[in-house]
């Protein structure tokens, strides 16, 4: 599987000995002025891992005093968005009246349902001082009798989220369980998602009982099997074998998965099991029928 390093596209890779890899995601990167966004779902061949349609990793980067992020208020039905911040500050502002600033180690967890609209700012204070930014953004879809719920908004502070240390990695399960940790984070669905630091020489163990899982190296080295895995790569695994990952260097992963619900259409920022509704919402959209975000004027319009 060595070849697997120099792949620059999504794959399918077959099935080896060691290790059981079923998909290798590469990101498309996008320059948003001066900082990277790099996206590995939905991907040409995969559209999903488990209930997770969506998964952007915006950063590192730098932004200078009177620089930010300025994402206008625009829609979502049929999922859940869940933002993750390793480093900076998110000021979230929803059309239920929310206004939260985002942290890092803290769970932001909105869900869509019918239909929310939503803005997510650099706050003026962190804006005019200069400051750093490091995130991802994650979606799940909600299953198909649930996708026309209420939309609600829950933030989990960093000390609700469980975390175990020893001497070699701390592990954070923000949504689900595994490790022996529990998540207090509402689910529509068998979920799973955990941030993991390695130092050099520990060893992580991926959970076995999750339906579909992958791992996202965020920064570092990690080998498994004799195979490094690439830096800024997706990687899906079977359910074959015990997965086992050592650190090459001090290093950063999240662990995503969950059970799957089946084909999903994702137009924009709409998720829906029926396209029907994705035409609504666009149709909402267009014609102004979503509710506003008290506070926030601006929006981005229908593509």
């Amino acid at each position: 599987m060595s070849d697997l390093l120099n792949q620059t596209d999504t794959c399918r890779c077959k099935q080896g000995p060691s290790p059981p890899i079923l998909y290798l995601l590469v990101p498309k990167e996008k320059d948003l002025g001066g900082f990277s966004v790099r996206r590995l779902l939905p991907a040409a061949e995969l559209k999903s891992v488990g209930p997770f349609v969506f998964f952007d990793h915006l950063g590192p980067a730098r932004f200078a005093p009177g620089q930010g992020i300025d994402v206008r208020p625009h829609p979502h039905i049929g999922l859940a968005t869940i933002t993750y911040l390793f480093e900076g500050e998110i000021l979230h502002r929803d059309s239920l009246g929310n206004v939260v600033p985002i942290r890092p180690d803290e769970i932001n967890w909105m869900t869509a349902g019918r239909g929310i609209v939503h803005s997510e700012r650099t706050p003026p204070e962190i804006r005019s001082a200069g400051h750093n930014l490091h995130a991802l953004q994650l979606w799940v879809a909600l299953p198909a009798d649930d996708e026309e719920t209420d939309p609600a908004f829950f933030h989990y502070d960093a000390k609700e989220l469980p975390e175990v240390r020893d001497g070699s990695r701390s592990i954070r399960v923000m949504v689900g369980e595994a490790f022996g940790l529990c998540s207090p984070v509402k689910t529509w669905s068998p979920t799973f998602y955990a941030e993991i630091n390695i130092k050099a020489g520990g060893s992580v163990t991926l959970p076995d009982h999750i339906e579909e899982r992958a791992v996202y190296l965020v920064a570092g080295a990690l080998k498994t099997k004799g195979t490094l895995l690439p830096l800024h790569t997706m990687v899906v695994f079977d359910r074959s074998m015990e997965i086992e990952f050592v650190a090459q260097e001090d290093s950063r992963l999240v662990m995503i998965g969950g059970r799957p619900l089946g084909k999903r259409t994702v137009w924009w920022n709409l998720v829906a099991s029926r396209k029907e509704l994705i035409e609504q919402a666009k149709e909402n959209w267009r014609e102004g029928c979503f509710p506003g975000v008290p506070g926030d004027t601006e929006f981005i319009p229908l593509p």
